[in-house]
Parts: C-alpha cells; structure tokens; sequence
C-alpha cells in the first residue's frame, strides 16, 4: 500500500509560521478595544484586562505555553484590581454619607450662639458681655484690653493673679469712664506678664452662626459669624443655644 503526500510539500515550520500569522491577526483583533482604550487615555477597567487575558490564553504559541505561574500571577492582579474597585465604590459611598451628614450637621448650627477661638466680637453693649482667655501658666498679672472699630482703648480689665487655664472675664459694656459704651464691633487683647515680658493669650468670645459653608472636597466645616466672617469648626470651644 502507497501512501500519499497530501501536504504538498509543507514542512512542519511552513505549518507553524501560517499558524503565527493567524495567531497575530486573531490577537490584534481582540485587542482592538484594549488598544483604543490606551490610545484614547481611557481608563483600563476590569473588563478590558480580563479581555486581555483571555486573548493571551487564545493566542499562546502550543509549542512555547505561557507558565502556569504567570497565569497565577496574572489572575491574582484580576483579582486585586476587581477588588480595589470594589473598594473605591465603598469609600465614594462613605464620602456622600459624611457629605450628607456634614449638610445636617450644618443646618442646626445656623443661628445658634457659639464661643470660638478669635479676638474679635460683635457686642450689645446694653447688657454684659462674656469672654475666656486661655492661660498657659500660672501668671500675675492678666489683663484684657477692649478697642473699637477706630483702635481706640474703651475698656481695660484687670484680672489679676491668674493659674494655669481658661481665666474668665465679663465686661459690662462701660468704657473706662463709666458711660455705656456704643454697640458694635470690638478688639480683645488678653495679655499676662512671662519673665517680665507682656505675652499675649488667646481668647474665646461668643458670636451667633449666619450661615455654614460646606466644603465640596471633603474639607473642614466653615461656620461664617454675624460681623466676623468665616472661622473653622475646629475652633469652636462651645455650641449654644
């Protein structure tokens, strides 16, 4: 019995190098999309890597298989980057739930009284004003000097020996003669004597909240006082009513 050379001539290599330009063909076709999306600066999500991977499965040369090692590898990055999306959906819906609970949180503050970190404040003079001026250390003495709108001294406090703490203070409204002073915007400027020298202190003064801004990048709540502007919440010491 004669057997019949049906290969025309073909060599093994002749088979394998057809089979390579296919191979080329078949993986620039799937991925077309892969490619356009990194030609356009599109994004590469899951899809489009577990498209990739499956081409590569498709177009391996039989004679040189990928290593089941980098397949492994492969697969664990597949399921890495499914999971940091997982996670980024997570934490943009923690974000809109802080964001809501930050519009909450300001809409009770508007209108209420507060006590915040500033020297300045606006006051009616027709009834006893309120402030605090932190001591860093026992001192002797502590005074707080009251200014107007003009620079002007109104009103010097004199508070005395004073520990270590808050050191509280109540103005009547009266400049240093005696007559009610009038009302709007003054200046406190609490200072204590260090090593002979006059150091000045912060002070705490109530101010009623206007309106609230809410950052839009997950910033910090500014409050914006009547005659004060905006401050931090971070600085308020007291909520009121």
């Amino acid at each position: 019995m004669s057997v019949i050379d049906t290969t025309s001539g073909l060599s093994l290599n002749d088979v394998l190098a057809n089979s390579s330009v296919k191979t080329n063909n078949t993986s620039s076709d799937g991925l077309a999309s892969a490619t356009q999306s990194a030609a356009g600066k599109k994004e590469l999500g899951k899809d489009a890597f577990l498209q990739l991977l499956v081409t590569q499965l498709k177009n391996q040369n039989p004679l040189e298989p990928q290593d089941n090692g980098a397949f492994v590898a492969q697969l664990a990055q597949f399921s890495s980057l499914e999971g940091i999306t997982t996670l980024n959906d997570t934490v943009s819906g923690i974000a809109g739930n802080y964001n809501s609970s930050q519009a909450l949180q300001a809409s009770s503050l508007v209108g209420r009284s507060v006590i915040a970190q500033t020297d300045t404040a606006v006051v009616d003079t027709s009834k006893s004003f309120n402030g605090t001026a932190v001591v860093p250390a026992s001192t002797d003495p502590v005074t707080v000097k009251i200014t107007d709108a003009d620079g002007k001294v109104v009103r010097t406090i004199d508070l005395g020996s004073q520990p270590a703490g808050n050191a509280s203070f109540i103005w009547d409204g009266k400049n240093d003669a005696g007559e009610v002073a009038a009302a709007g915007t003054y200046k406190f400027a609490a200072t204590a004597t260090y090593d002979s020298q006059a150091t000045s202190l912060v002070t705490y003064l109530p101010a009623t909240v206007n309106s609230v801004t809410i950052s839009q990048t997950g910033g910090e709540l500014m409050l914006n006082l009547a005659g004060l502007g905006s401050i931090a919440l971070s600085k308020v010491q007291t909520i009121g009513i």
